[in-house]
C-alpha cells in the first residue's frame, strides 16, 4: 500500500469584511494581465445566443422555434439561421473565438454544407476575391 501523502498550496490572499458579505482581495502584483482578442464581438455573441438557444430546445424548456422564437422576442427564421451556428465545424468556431475566422456573420448564417471539411472549404472559397475564383469556360 502506499503512503498518504498532503500537498500545501499557499496563495496568497486578504480577507476583507465589508457590510453583508466577505470579499477576496488578491494582492496588487498578482493580478491578471487582460488578455487583447481580435475576436468579433458579434460573431461571438450569435454563436452563444445559438448554442443558448439550443440548449433551451433540448431540455425542453421551448416546443418548437415558433415559441422560443416569441419568448426570445426575435423573427424565427432569424432563429433557424442562427440555431445553424451550432452545427459549425469545431475548428471554425475555434477560429472565430481566436478572431482568425475571416468569415462574417452574414456569411456565416447562410446555408452551409454538413459535413466539416466541406464547410472550410465552402468559407474559404467565399473568402477569396472573385479575379482568383476559376472561371467557367463553357461557351
Amino acid at each position: 500500500m502506499s503512503t498518504a501523502t498532503s500537498i500545501t498550496v499557499r496563495v496568497p490572499l486578504a480577507i476583507r469584511h465589508r457590510p453583508g458579505r466577505k470579499t477576496i482581495v488578491m494582492p496588487a502584483k498578482a493580478e491578471p494581465a487582460a488578455v487583447a482578442t481580435r475576436a468579433d464581438p458579434a460573431l461571438v455573441k450569435a454563436l452563444a445566443r445559438a448554442h443558448r438557444y439550443q440548449r433551451q430546445l433540448d431540455q425542453g424548456r421551448h416546443g418548437s422555434l415558433t415559441e422560443l422564437a416569441a419568448a426570445e422576442k426575435v423573427d424565427r427564421s432569424f432563429l433557424g439561421k442562427l440555431l445553424s451556428l451550432t452545427l459549425l465545424a469545431p475548428d471554425l468556431v475555434e477560429a472565430i473565438l481566436d478572431g482568425r475566422c475571416e468569415a462574417g456573420l452574414t456569411t456565416l448564417l447562410r446555408p452551409l454544407p454538413v459535413l466539416w471539411p466541406d464547410q472550410s472549404r465552402a468559407l474559404a472559397s467565399e473568402s477569396r476575391p472573385a479575379s482568383s475564383q476559376p472561371k467557367n469556360s463553357e461557351g
